[in-house]
């Protein structure tokens, strides 16, 4: 999709459907063309059988009408007489031929639909990987996921009605062409009763869009709180206090059954309206023709038949602008996270690329987040090479900020980050980034194969490469015993593993691009001891050949670091024992 920035004043449903027509050109060039085309074999056929009833009544005049005039030449053209079968035989055939053309129109939108929603979920995911950090981080997991799961379709469906809104115009459109070239008089009429239908409805089509922008809004909010909810829900019942979700969640599920209940009773309300009407405008033109326009009774059923498709067509059409309507609201909203996120992209990254042979520097660096504490306060800091730093301190120190500083995810208020003496702006950020392993936690594995989990689909990377991962995380002996090693799935939430299986395998996920620096974020915060001394014998014998840059609280971990440094109030300071064991090292 291309980016669309539109004031809220500005947006509407038919801002939307050009939109898309904008976005997606060709396609709906042919799908309009199609269905214009079919309208027109529509009409011709048609024509052709007023022609026949015209002929088959005894009806005729010595003046036919032009779309009868039409049918007559449409048979001399081909060469045939105008005969009752001819005539029928040739309507026949521009029916069929309308089918045929429909069904490609139909084609062709289904096909964009599907392009539609692909595009727009491709688009949301891509801009908020580009985005800034700081950017990500105030978004709702809950809400990213309604926009890629709901909003899209919802959106995709738009474009799909407003493809039948335009069909079922241009339709009407043609039909009142042949009423008119029959009666001016019937065709002003058919005009009249169509504008009269819609106007009288349009309202129904009003308390639509609120529900559904009412119904965005709720999804959006209510997807949010169960994704924060249904995250901790293990605590929640272990306290018995799980009937809180329950209370937070009932408000917002009320509101979005009232907002459902009044899209359902506008779109029911809307359909069991038109057919009433369509019949008493029916019965209207009826009396106007035969008795005020003192029609051919021949010629009055083929009006009367114009007028009904007339009618019909536009209610087909306010339906579908309803249906647009409601669904208007999930496209503006998914187009507002898009362009949020373009809003926030990532700084334009350097382009010189280094190897981190020497060290990582932070040179009077000082961050704070908006409006808070200051993190670090004009702090420098030594990440050498090959070895292993250790951060610690109190939660909410800043420890893991400092990672991301490191990881080029947010950039300092002041001073510098250099790798091997290169400040941070002028590195190329992506080729940097590829040189980094990263150890969250929670070690976020997913219902997948062992190989799956390491190389995340990424398919320059062999069987041999993740074999060699798991090696170098200790974690080939259990996984070339499982059944299908590493192609063996481990489960919903790797429910398979233990938790040191788990970790090792998100080790292992670090290391298959073979990192020059190992990050690892209280990687051992949430195991058992068993667990732990296994991650930490890895930890131990990946020294020496890596940076290894580690956030922790005092532990074992601080036994195997060449350095510790602890983080409170904004102020780096090395402790003494980490600063002896350095010494000695050297």
């Amino acid at each position: 999709m291309t980016r669309e920035v539109t004031s809220a004043r500005e947006r509407g449903t038919l801002h939307m459907l050009a939109a898309f027509v904008r976005a997606y050109p060709g396609r709906s060039a042919v799908a309009v063309v199609a269905i214009f085309v079919a309208g027109l074999l529509d009409g011709l056929g048609l024509s052709t059988l007023l022609s026949m009833l015209t002929l088959a009544t005894g009806d005729g005049t010595e003046d036919p009408s032009i779309p009868e005039q039409v049918a007559l030449n449409m048979t001399a053209f081909l060469g045939m007489e105008a005969t009752t079968g001819n005539l029928l035989m040739i309507a026949t055939v521009l029916i069929a031929l309308k089918a045929v053309l429909t069904l490609l129109a139909n084609r062709q939108v289904g096909y964009t639909v599907a392009y539609i929603a692909t595009d727009l979920r491709m688009a949301l995911i891509r801009a908020v990987m580009r985005a800034r950090w700081r950017h990500y981080l105030q978004q709702s997991v809950g809400g990213l996921s309604n926009a890629v799961a709901t909003e899209a379709q919802r959106a995709s469906q738009g474009f799909q009605e407003g493809a039948l809104m335009t069909a079922q115009t241009l339709n009407s459109l043609i039909y009142v062409g042949i009423a008119l070239a029959i009666s001016w008089q019937a065709g002003v009429a058919a005009m009249i009763a169509g504008i009269l239908m819609l106007g009288l409805l349009h309202v129904l089509v009003r308390i639509s869009r609120r529900a559904g922008q009412s119904q965005t809004g709720l999804l959006k909010s209510l997807l949010s709180l169960m994704t924060d909810q249904l995250s901790s829900v293990k605590p929640l019942k272990a306290m018995a206090r799980e009937q809180h979700v329950d209370a937070l969640l009932f408000d917002q599920t009320r509101q979005l059954k009232r907002a459902l209940r009044r899209q359902v009773i506008s779109k029911e309300a809307l359909t069991a309206l038109q057919e009433p009407l369509l019949a008493i405008l029916v019965g209207i033109g009826f009396f106007f023709c035969l008795v005020v326009l003192e029609m051919q009774l021949a010629a009055v059923l083929v009006v009367l038949f114009l007028l009904a498709r007339v009618v019909n067509y536009l209610a087909k059409a306010q339906r579908a602008y309803q249906k647009m309507a409601i669904n208007e609201s999930a496209y503006w909203s998914i187009m507002d996270a898009i362009n949020a996120a373009r809003a926030q992209p990532e700084p334009n990254s350097g382009t010189r690329r280094v190897e981190l042979n020497r060290e990582i520097c932070l040179d009077k660096v000082s961050f704070s987040h908006p409006g808070g504490p200051a993190i670090l306060d004009a702090q420098s800091l030594s990440i050498p090479a090959r070895q292993m730093t250790l951060i610690v301190g109190p939660s909410g120190a800043g420890k893991t900020t400092l990672l991301d500083i490191v990881a080029g995810l947010v950039e300092p208020d002041s001073g510098r980050v250099l790798i091997d003496d290169v400040p941070l702006p002028e590195v190329d950020l992506r080729h940097w980034r590829r040189q980094i392993g990263y150890v969250p936690q929670e070690s976020l594995l997913v219902s997948s194969t062992v190989a799956y989990n390491l190389t995340l689909g990424e398919t320059g990377l062999s069987d041999e490469d993740v074999r060699r991962a798991l090696e170098a995380a200790d974690a080939w002996d259990f996984v070339r015993r499982m059944p299908e090693g590493i192609h063996t799935d481990i489960g919903q939430r790797a429910g398979r593993l233990s938790g040191g299986q788990r970790q090792r395998l998100a080790i292992a996920r670090a290391l298959i691009h073979q990192p020059r620096l190992l990050i690892l974020d209280e990687a051992t915060s949430n195991l058992d001891r068993r667990s732990e001394a296994a991650v930490l014998a890895t930890i131990q014998r990946l020294k020496g050949q890596l940076a290894i840059l580690a956030v922790a609280h005092r532990g074992p971990l601080a036994e195997q670091a060449d350095r510790v440094y602890s983080l409170a109030d904004g102020i780096l300071t090395m402790v003494p024992e980490a600063r002896s064991a350095e010494t000695q090292g050297q």
